[in-house]
């Protein structure tokens, strides 16, 4: 759900079928084995391989991925990297709300955006704008709901964080938002 639309795009150009779904380890994993998934991954850095490996995420095997491909290559990284677009994005920012709350809280910011966005609902509410895209889920281990944004343009990135922030604004039990 965090992950940038640069992925998505990615996979997608690729011939792959991007697929969201809720946070966590197990959840991951369980959820890879079940559709047959040959890699998945979250923003934490966690990248769990089914191709040539077990399914599960190896920070090593990782690395060892990625040596394989530079050493069939004499272009630095740098260069391998360097038509993939860099959009303008915010950090992973938690914002207070009691875990009483957060859920419900989560639920009527989908609903309001649902009116006229398009809105993933997997795991909290990734609201699709035109440019780009703003996130609000309940954390599964803290009082607080994690925002984030991205944008084709630093001009489409405010105005999602602003109506990421007007849409939780509306709740008194939750904290500011400090993009």
């Amino acid at each position: 759900m965090k992950c940038s639309q640069v992925l998505v795009d990615e996979v997608t150009r690729l011939g792959g079928r991007p697929f969201f779904y809720r946070t966590g380890h197990s959840l991951i994993k369980a959820k890879m084995r079940e559709i047959g998934a040959v890699f998945t991954g979250e923003m934490s850095g966690h990248m769990f391989f089914a191709d040539e490996y077990y399914g599960f995420d190896d920070a090593l095997y990782a690395a060892g991925r990625l040596l394989r491909i530079l050493s069939h290559t004499d272009a630095p990284l740098s260069a391998l990297m360097a038509d993939v677009p860099r959009y303008p994005v915010t950090p992973e920012v938690r914002v207070a709300c009691s875990d009483a709350r957060k859920f419900d809280v989560v639920a009527s910011v989908a609903e309001a955006f649902k009116r006229e966005h398009q809105v993933i609902d997997v795991d909290g509410a990734r609201v699709l704008f035109d440019d780009g895209w703003g996130l609000v889920r309940a954390s599964n281990t803290q009082p607080v709901l994690v925002v984030r944004a991205e944008a084709a343009t630093p001009a489409g990135l405010e105005r999602i964080k602003q109506a990421i922030g007007t849409a939780l604004a509306r709740f008194p039990e939750v904290g500011p938002v400090v993009w």
